[in-house]
């Protein structure tokens, strides 16, 4: 009787593992170079915001730094936790939703960096109005641009691991609530309370990934279940 072969690709609770330290230390890089003054407000005045990024442009390179690495396992983390879903049988649309959602997710992590990164220049500071823009370019992109990205991810996964009980119910219901919390998160282009679901994403999308990636390591396919079965 042929085995099934095992599945080889990355540790997806690394990769989550990873993704999270990084962008936690865009944080601290920033309150700790900037004396606790984490962030400026988008929606505020634009001199506001110009003395904000002019006045702290090692700690602006520092935060851009650590979001753009934070970038790669993201990327890495959706294409292999497809790769898996896949490995174990998972013929659903979903997989390829989830596919485009990581990737857009990454993208808009990268795009957030470059805009910040561009902030640290003394030339581009000098000007409020270029400033304001770059701030809102880069807030719009790290920001809805990401949560809803990152919301297909999570529900191109949930949704068929729920049906394909891949995941526990409970993990998979979680998921495809994150996923309608990211989604809402679009309205913030229009209406400021929704920026609020912005943060929701954003964080407990990591406890999202690590159950995703602790659980989905435990799954088997159909087919290696049921020679496992036979052999014993």
């Amino acid at each position: 009787m042929k085995r099934i072969a095992e599945f080889r690709g990355p540790s997806l609770l690394w990769l989550a593992l990873v993704h999270i330290v990084l962008f936690m230390a865009n944080m601290v890089a920033a309150a700790v170079l900037r004396h606790g003054a984490l962030y400026v407000s988008p929606y505020a005045g634009a001199e506001t915001i110009r003395l904000f990024f002019a006045q702290s442009p090692t700690a602006v390179k520092a935060s851009s730094f650590f979001i753009f690495g934070s970038a790669v396992p993201l990327g890495i983390f959706a294409a292999t936790i497809v790769s898996r879903l896949r490995y174990l049988r998972v013929r659903a649309a979903g997989t390829n939703i989830a596919l485009f959602g990581g990737f857009a997710a990454a993208g808009a992590l990268v795009l957030c960096a470059f805009f910040s990164w561009a902030l640290s220049s003394p030339g581009v500071t000098a000007s409020a109005p270029v400033v304001q823009a770059l701030c809102q370019l880069s807030f719009l992109s790290g920001g809805a641009g990401f949560a809803v990205a990152f919301g297909l991810l999570v529900a191109g996964v949930s949704v068929t691991s729920y049906f394909t009980r891949l995941l526990p119910r409970g993990v998979a219901i979680f998921g495809i609530v994150l996923a309608l919390a990211a989604e809402l998160s679009s309205f913030s282009l229009i209406s400021y309370p929704a920026n609020f679901f912005i943060p929701i994403t954003r964080y407990l999308g990591f406890v999202w990934m690590v159950l995703a990636a602790i659980k989905l390591a435990k799954s088997a396919p159909a087919d290696q279940l049921s020679f496992t079965a036979e052999a014993a």
